[in-house]
């Protein structure tokens, strides 16, 4: 399934991550503005690897005019439901693609039969996916020395 969205750059297509994509994928881990000072340690070693692609469902954002230009994505795991991985490019914040990119993984969601998708937020991001239909659960407590900090546990009904 392909979603096409306009926003203020022009027209976005969200399409399937592909085996070249991976490098670009982990830039935009890498250098998301979100993992600063405390959180780089975080993703400072982050890789996505093909065999990640090609085991989960990952879709990217890109402009409809440069395909190879990924302004976001995200991973979602089937078994069980988690949205793994959601990141939009630095500077394309508040633009509509995270909504996008949200939209796009419950519509995935409902296709393959789920009726919940759980969320680990990285603190800093649990306003955004309140903003988009997630509900607070609880906490997943920090787990030195790989997460040192509690991150709020959410998560999406899918109807």
């Amino acid at each position: 399934m392909q979603l096409r969205s306009t926003s203020m750059r022009g027209e976005i297509v969200v399409r399937r991550a592909v085996a070249r994509d991976v490098k670009r994928l982990t830039r935009l881990v890498r250098g998301s503005r979100a993992y600063e000072g405390q959180y780089a340690g975080m993703v400072e070693d982050y890789r996505i690897g093909p065999d990640y692609i090609e085991t989960h469902r990952v879709f990217v954002a890109v402009d409809a005019d440069d395909s190879a230009r990924v302004l976001g994505f995200y991973s979602l795991v089937l078994v069980p439901p988690e949205l793994d991985l959601l990141f939009v490019e630095n500077g394309m914040q508040g633009r509509g693609i995270g909504r996008l990119l949200v939209e796009h993984m419950k519509s995935e969601a409902r296709a393959a039969g789920l009726d919940r998708v759980r969320v680990v937020s990285h603190p800093p991001a649990e306003g955004f996916y309140r903003s988009v239909g997630a509900l607070l659960t609880g906490a997943v407590f920090a787990n030195p020395p790989a997460v040192a900090w509690d991150r709020p546990e959410l998560e999406f009904l899918i109807r």
